[in-house]
C-alpha cells in the first residue's frame, strides 16, 4: 500500500519537517519505491511536483526538502504500485480544476474493477484506479452542485460519494481545494492537531527533532494527517474505519 501525508493550517506553515520524515518511507524505513509527489497551495495557486523515482533518491525530493514550503494545505504521497505501471503519469497527487479552483487528490488502497463511466471534462491521464476514482468524484461534485458550495455542503456530498466507492476495495484518500482538507479512511489513517502551547517532537523515520515553539505563534493551529504517525513522542489519533473528516484552519470540523 502507499503512504499519505496531509497538512492543514490556519496560517502558511512550514511542512518540511513532516516531509523529511515521510520521504524516508520511500526506500529507507519502508519499501514504497514506485514514485512520489507533493502539492501545496499558495492562496489559489498551486505548486505540484511528482517523480517516478524513489523519494529518497529523487533530486526533485531533495529540492523539496530544502525548499521553504509555506502553505495552509499540503498533500504528499509515496507510491507502492498496485494498479498501473511505474510512470510519471501514475504518480500521485493528481490535480484537476473545478469551479475556478485547483483540486488535489491522493489515494492509498486498491479498488477492484472500479471503472464507472466518465464523460466530459474529467478523464484520467494515467492507468490507475486512483485517478479514475478522482475523476469520478470531480464529475459527481460538478453534477451535484450548480454553483460553488460551502465546505459543509461539500463534506456531505463527499461523504455520500466515498460511501459509494469504499465497498470496491481499500479507499484511504486526501483531497483539498485550498480551502479545506478532506480525509477518508478505510483502513489506516492518523491525525494530530498542534496548537499553543507548542512542544517539540522527534520523527519516527529519521533522527530529527523540532521544537515547534521556536517557529510558531500562540495563534497558530496545524493538523497533520498521515497513514502512520510521523513522530514517536506525540499522541496521534486513529481514524475509525469509514470515517470522513474535514480539516479547516488546522482543526477537524464537526460534520
Amino acid at each position: 500500500m502507499c503512504q499519505l501525508l496531509g497538512m492543514n493550517a490556519n496560517t502558511p506553515t512550514d511542512a518540511t519537517f513532516s516531509f523529511t520524515g515521510f520521504a524516508q518511507r520511500a526506500g529507507h524505513t519502508a519499501d514504497h519505491t514506485d514514485g512520489w509527489g507533493i502539492a501545496f497551495f499558495e492562496d489559489k495557486g498551486l505548486r505540484h511536483f511528482v517523480d517516478h523515482e524513489r523519494a529518497v533518491d529523487s533530486p526533485v525530493a531533495a529540492l523539496i526538502r530544502r525548499y521553504p514550503i509555506k502553505s495552509r494545505n499540503v498533500i504528499a504521497h509515496i507510491r507502492k504500485a498496485t494498479q498501473g505501471v511505474v510512470s510519471l503519469e501514475n504518480c500521485h497527487p493528481f490535480v484537476r480544476e473545478l469551479w475556478g479552483r485547483y483540486w488535489v487528490f491522493a489515494h492509498n488502497g486498491d479498488l477492484k474493477d472500479f471503472r464507472p463511466r466518465l464523460h466530459g471534462h474529467f478523464q484520467p491521464v494515467g492507468s490507475t484506479d486512483s485517478e479514475h476514482a478522482f475523476c469520478w468524484i470531480m464529475q459527481e461534485l460538478a453534477k451535484s452542485h450548480a454553483g460553488v458550495p460551502s465546505v459543509a455542503e461539500l463534506t456531505l456530498t463527499l461523504r455520500e460519494l466515498a460511501a459509494r466507492i469504499a465497498p470496491q476495495g481499500t479507499f484511504n484518500f486526501l483531497l483539498s481545494n485550498g480551502q479545506a482538507l478532506w480525509a477518508h479512511a478505510s483502513t489506516h489513517l492518523h491525525y494530530i492537531e498542534r496548537r499553543h502551547p507548542f512542544a517539540s517532537a522527534h520523527l519516527s523515520d529519521e533522527d530529527l527533532r523540532l521544537d515547534f515553539s521556536t517557529c510558531t505563534t500562540p495563534s497558530d493551529r496545524v493538523a497533520v494527517i498521515a497513514t502512520a504517525p510521523l513522530t514517536r513522542d506525540e499522541q496521534w489519533t486513529a481514524f475509525a474505519s469509514g470515517a470522513l473528516k474535514v480539516f479547516v484552519d488546522g482543526a477537524a470540523q464537526a460534520i
